[in-house]
């Protein structure tokens, strides 16, 4: 009795073993949209990748920008940061950002947002798209700070 328990468990951690080698990332479009992100992602066996909040960096003026500027500069943050550990931006499936509301319309500005985001995402060198939430947030830890926005990242092992 005691050896059919032992081949079934050494059976049953072989199954388990391969299908642990199994991975993918499979990217959800939305149906019958071309807004560029994802309905979904569905990710098996992957190494995820978390990034904290990114903020911009003010340019050689000393400026932070407008929320496209800052977009840049946070994306090109990012894709630094995720190219130290050996990803890059088609390799996020979720992203967060947080918006501060202009100085001059008391709203967030979302065009000026998506001029940068899509600077990044869905172009013809990267393709990928992230699922993502846009959040408009009061304010950020420094006020000239406009954009925050964090990633995760998934990778097959």
């Amino acid at each position: 009795m005691k050896l059919r328990q032992i081949a079934g468990t050494a059976f049953m951690l072989t199954a388990l073993s391969g299908m642990a080698h199994a991975s993918s990332i499979e990217r959800h479009a939305i149906p019958d949209s071309d807004f560029p992100i994802l309905q979904a992602v569905t990710l098996e066996n992957v190494e995820l990748t978390y990034f904290s909040g990114t903020v911009p960096r003010a340019g050689e003026d000393g400026e932070f920008g407008d929320t496209e500027s800052q977009t840049i500069s946070v994306l090109e943050r990012i894709k630094a940061a995720m190219e130290r550990r050996g990803l890059d931006l088609g390799d996020v499936v979720k992203m967060t950002v947080f918006l501060v509301p202009t100085e001059e319309t008391g709203r967030i500005d979302f065009s000026g947002f998506m001029d940068g985001y899509t600077q990044y995402f869905g172009t013809d060198e990267q393709p990928n798209l992230p699922t993502r939430s846009v959040v408009g947030v009061a304010d950020l830890a420094n006020p000239e700070w406009l954009v925050e926005i964090e990633v995760v990242a998934a990778r097959t092992p």
